[in-house]
């Protein structure tokens, strides 16, 4: 079976019951990655998806990136998602434009599953809002 396959089953079965939080954003991460498994041949994980999130935010498509500059990519991204939240503030950007962010308040998870969970759910949120 395709992963397709799999994630319009895991759909079908998870809509015929109420979905937990947990099950809505994992379904919603599926389809997320399958959808951009689709458009760039392979099905990305977390933080090539944070580095297209900091590529568009930058506004350059980078084709071969330092492992520095793919930091400084997944930074741009994280900091994108939780500014939506009031977690960080844009303060300005560099001579190269690349963006500047401020902390603005504590971030809330304790642990790096909490972690992983608010950046999953903010990276659905971005591209359901750019969709």
């Amino acid at each position: 079976m395709h992963l397709t396959q799999e994630v319009s089953l895991l759909y079908l079965q998870l809509m015929e019951k109420e979905l937990t939080a947990s099950e809505e954003l994992k379904l919603k991460w599926d389809q997320l990655q399958e959808s951009l498994a689709v458009q760039f041949g392979k099905k990305p994980d977390m933080n090539a998806i944070l580095m297209l999130i900091g590529m568009r935010e930058l506004g350059k498509v980078m084709t071969k990136v330092k492992k520095e500059e793919k930091v400084n990519l997944m930074h741009i991204a994280v900091c994108k998602l939780f500014s939506q939240e009031g977690y960080y503030r844009l303060i300005g950007t560099d001579k190269d434009g690349w963006p500047h962010w401020e902390a603005v308040k504590k971030l809330p998870f304790v642990n790096v599953f909490e972690q992983e969970l608010f950046l999953k759910q903010h990276i659905v949120d971005y591209f359901e809002a750019i969709n």
